[in-house]
């Protein structure tokens, strides 16, 4: 099992072994902090064994305090300052980290096992439990090495991953598999009963009353400084750390604060796309020479995706449908050849209002819902004709659309959303890529899962919620999954600055005003970035990765497709009437339907997980 992480822990392991209690701890190490063997885990200190992941930022600081209380020190090691740190304060040693971080902690003297994962989810956490049996992992790749591991599907994922592309926490694709939710603290005892405790939780910090900011560049000034502070904190390592930059607001944002506080060059890295419909490396590179790094651009084509799509079901080993997993691995594998710690600038959308839906929900839906329905029903059968790859080419020229950018995600989406029954319902049809009423006859088995919108919020801060919603879900699920998946495999660690809590806590209180101002959505943080890169340099519209989704499924993934149509073992495991698939699989190859192309990606990685890790 601990073999099975070798890939993102290459630099050293250990093992701890209580055998007459039946505990065994294993870890691989990416060293980063104390890289010096002193740091070797699993690690113990007087009646504590712990197993950690991540890192806590703040680390010299805790650890300046705890020797004023009389702690001795033996490694220059954060993981050495956790346990000494649990020793003092117990499970509220939490409240003390700034960090990423997934930790099991072993107390000899209680007899219990506890279990941390860090406030945003940026480090993963699996448990397994069935029958007084007690697994857990930073990837389920490890529990296939135990001979007791019951790889029996969760049905009920199934829904929610169709529709949106990833399977929400707590759940996982297996039954007796979950994921620790965010900003949670574990304990089972020796008896095996488990409590539960959320120790962080943004659905809190939203019921507190909005920041009272009367003027506007007081609030600019009091978010650079949190920026600036939580940002720098992200450069604590004993080795080099980089910058992943697409050129965007968020990225450029990072770099700009990070390169403001470094004499050196910081090294930054883009991908790019021999195709200039979806290549924006050059953006990066005007933003890197404006700045002074050191940056190294990787151009693809389409070989090099080709390649790599058949090792996605081994990098992810959960079902995950984010096709920008490609690019994203293409990078951090690119990076890691210079450095072992990057930086990524995800949940600046989450946090200050960029998603296209946030918009559309605060300002189109309004005007929508007087629309008669007949109309709004012409419109979306119009827009369901059109081939989201011609678009995302074309749509530069139409002057309505020339703002916007990767349609082949965006406009399923909308046009679904033409049909909602109020604002809760337009945001959550702006998530999904398929209705429950197409799903339900391939998936009569299992259950809808709920949404999970809230029903009351302050109407001075519905960015703020619209946000909260994707953070709990499309975050952690989907963004920080495929990026700690992508970095990890190659022996990078990933970091994400925006997702510190102090910004995060600031963001969620901070009024919609500040976010979107005059159409202009994240609206503070470019004013923010102005001061360090001029306008021109970023003004453009959103991007993100993407991929010709449509033609690749009628090209390179044609044959998986048919294999998939008519593969009874998979349809059985997942209890999928093969009927309905195989209708669906050949409208689509024969083009006589008009579900979102994304859907057939989301089945066709399904399939791809099954052959791997179940056949």
């Amino acid at each position: 099992m601990r073999d099975a992480l070798i890939h993102g822990g290459p630099d050293g392991f250990h093992s701890y072994f209580l055998e007459n209690k039946s505990i065994y701890f294993g870890h691989r190490r990416l060293s980063i902090i104390d890289l010096s063997s002193n740091g070797t885990q699993p690690m113990t200190y007087k009646h504590l064994t712990i197993c950690f992941n991540g890192e806590i930022y703040n680390y010299k600081e805790i650890k300046s305090e705890l020797i004023s209380l009389g702690h001795l020190f033996q490694t220059q090691s954060d993981t050495e300052v956790i346990l000494h740190a649990y020793e003092q304060w117990g499970s509220e040693s939490v409240h003390r980290f700034r960090g990423m971080f997934a930790i099991v902690l072993w107390d000899n003297d209680r007899e219990e096992m506890i279990i941390i994962r860090d406030r945003m989810g940026v480090k993963p956490l699996f448990l397994y439990q069935k029958e007084g049996l007690f697994l857990f992992a930073s990837e389920l790749k490890a529990f296939h090495k135990h001979p007791d591991f019951d790889k029996s599907i969760n049905h009920d994922v199934l829904y929610p991953y169709l529709q949106k592309g990833f399977i929400p926490v707590p759940h996982s694709i297996f039954q007796y598999v979950q994921k620790i939710e965010p900003g949670t603290v574990l304990t089972i005892n020796k008896k095996g009963f488990i409590s539960k405790k959320k120790y962080w939780d943004p659905r809190t910090i939203i019921q507190e009353p909005a920041l009272d900011f009367s003027n506007t560049e007081d609030c600019i000034k009091k978010l650079d400084e949190i920026l600036q502070e939580a940002f720098q904190l992200r450069m604590v390592s004993d080795v080099e750390v980089g910058i992943f930059l697409s050129g965007g607001i968020d990225s450029s944002l990072v770099t700009a604060i990070i390169q403001s506080q470094n004499s050196l060059p910081i090294h930054t890295f883009t991908i790019g796309f021999d195709d200039p419909i979806y290549n924006e490396a050059n953006h990066a590179a005007s933003i890197s020479s404006y700045l002074g790094t050191k940056h190294e651009e990787l151009i693809c084509n389409s070989k090099d995706f080709e390649e790599l799509i058949t090792r996605i079901p081994e990098i992810l080993d959960e079902p995950m449908g984010d096709s920008s997993i490609i690019p994203t691995f293409l990078l951090s594998s690119f990076a890691s050849k210079k450095v072992k710690v990057s930086l990524s600038a995800d949940g600046g959308d989450e946090l200050f209002g960029g998603y296209t839906k946030y918009q559309a929900t605060t300002d189109f839906y309004p005007k929508l819902k007087h629309i008669p329905s007949f109309v709004k029903g012409l419109a979306a059968k119009m827009g369901h004709q059109i081939s989201t790859d011609w678009l995302d080419k074309n749509a530069k020229y139409i002057p309505l659309l020339k703002n916007y950018r990767n349609y082949s995600h965006k406009l399923p989406k909308l046009l679904r959303a033409l049909e909602a029954k109020n604002e809760h319902d337009f945001f959550e049809r702006s998530s999904i890529y398929i209705d429950s009423k197409l799903l339900h006859p391939l998936l009569s088995k299992a259950k809808i899962q709920p949404s999970q919108v809230p029903t009351d919020f302050d109407m001075q801060r519905k960015l703020s919620y619209w946000g909260m919603i994707d953070m709990e879900h499309y975050l952690e699920a989907d963004i920080l999954n495929k990026v700690d998946r992508a970095t990890m495999h190659n022996a990078l660690e990933g970091r994400e600055p925006f997702l510190d809590h102090k910004i995060t806590e600031f963001a969620l209180r901070l009024p919609d005003r500040f976010k979107k101002n005059e159409g202009n959505s994240k609206w503070i943080l470019k004013q923010i970035l102005n001061k360090y890169v001029p306008k021109e340099l970023t003004d453009r519209p959103k991007q993100g990765f993407s991929i010709p989704l449509e033609t690749w499924l009628r090209t390179h993934l044609v044959e998986d497709l048919r294999q998939m149509s008519v593969d009874e073992g998979f349809s059985q495991a997942f209890q999928l009437n093969s009927k309905v698939l195989q209708i669906q699989i050949h409208s689509f190859l024969q083009k006589k339907n008009k579900i979102s192309p994304s859907y057939f990606w989301f089945l066709w990685v399904l399939f791809s997980w099954y052959k791997r890790w179940l056949s």
